[in-house]
């Protein structure tokens, strides 16, 4: 009878080992990384692998939880890690590597979105298997989102990658970032391409206009264009001025108010001065 209490813990041989097929965490080669490398180098690894055997190769295991412990090694040059082995399937495996790693301190919409879709397919395919489908949904994925958000976030999974990227880089709003989820591939490069060439990104406004034209089949080139060139508030030019700056040429104890009033008027001497140098130079 199998178990998923995890056996003793075991030294591995790196090249026996893979990342699990389709996890959704970015591991990059960052100065995090780094860090991580330096103090394994140092230390070794402070805190074991967790992996599965694969049921189709012989000593073969598939990390569960430790992909970038995992990544940081092979850089270090370690030839064997520490890891305790779960005899569970991969739909096992899949909700707990989803479970260990979605209240990390900061993880990307990106990753959440894919997590959230690789526990629910997880979680209805053990239903499937037991005869119990339907008997879970998308409010058994997470304890702090709720089922609608849930599924906000796995229509993320929909976006083409530029998109995605744009988003997880916080160019793109998440609600902006759904909505446009729904356009196809083709047009949501082309909100791409207006985005490169506009050197602008759709206020949510926008994107629910393109998500509505594009159900009603009223959605082309041409209008995305034309949704996209509409000036923004938000993304007019606008002129920042450092408050050290600021504080150096005004008096001490003004107000926002007068601040502002004093830097509005300096402007007006200055352009009427500018105005009296024309005069002179004209004559």
């Amino acid at each position: 009878m199998k178990t998923n209490k995890p056996k003793a813990l075991v030294l591995i041989p790196v090249e026996n080992i893979v990342p699990f097929d389709g996890h959704p965490y970015k591991v990059l080669d960052d100065d995090s990384m780094n860090d991580l490398v330096i103090s394994i180098q140092e230390s070794g690894i402070l805190e074991p692998l967790i992996v599965r055997s694969l049921e189709d190769a012989e000593n073969k295991y598939e990390i569960i939880s430790g992909h970038r412990r995992f990544r940081a090694a092979q850089k270090a040059g370690i030839t064997e890690v520490p890891a305790f082995i779960r005899a569970i399937n991969r739909d096992e495996a899949a909700i707990m590597l989803v479970d260990s790693n979605l209240h990390r301190e900061r993880i990307l919409p990106s990753e959440k979105a894919f997590a959230y879709k690789l526990k629910l397919q997880a979680i209805e395919h053990q239903g499937k298997t037991c005869g119990q489908v339907g008997h879970k949904s998308r409010d058994d994925i997470s304890d702090t989102d709720s089922g609608r958000q849930v599924q906000r976030y796995i229509r993320l999974t929909n976006l083409i990658p530029e998109l995605l990227d744009m988003m997880d880089e916080g160019k793109i709003a998440f609600s902006v970032g759904v909505e446009l989820s729904f356009l196809s591939d083709e047009l949501q490069y082309v909100v791409l391409n207006a985005c490169e060439e506009n050197e602008n990104t759709p206020s949510y406004a926008q994107a629910v206009r393109m998500h509505k034209a594009y159900n009603a089949g009223e959605l082309d080139y041409e209008s995305i264009y034309d949704i996209m060139c509409e000036p923004k508030a938000n993304q007019r030019e606008t002129v920042k001025i450092s408050a050290e700056r600021i504080r150096s040429v005004i008096p001490q104890g003004y107000t926002a108010k007068q601040q502002e009033d004093y830097i509005i008027k300096a402007l007006e001497h200055y352009r009427h001065y500018l105005y009296l140098q024309r005069q002179c130079d004209s004559r």
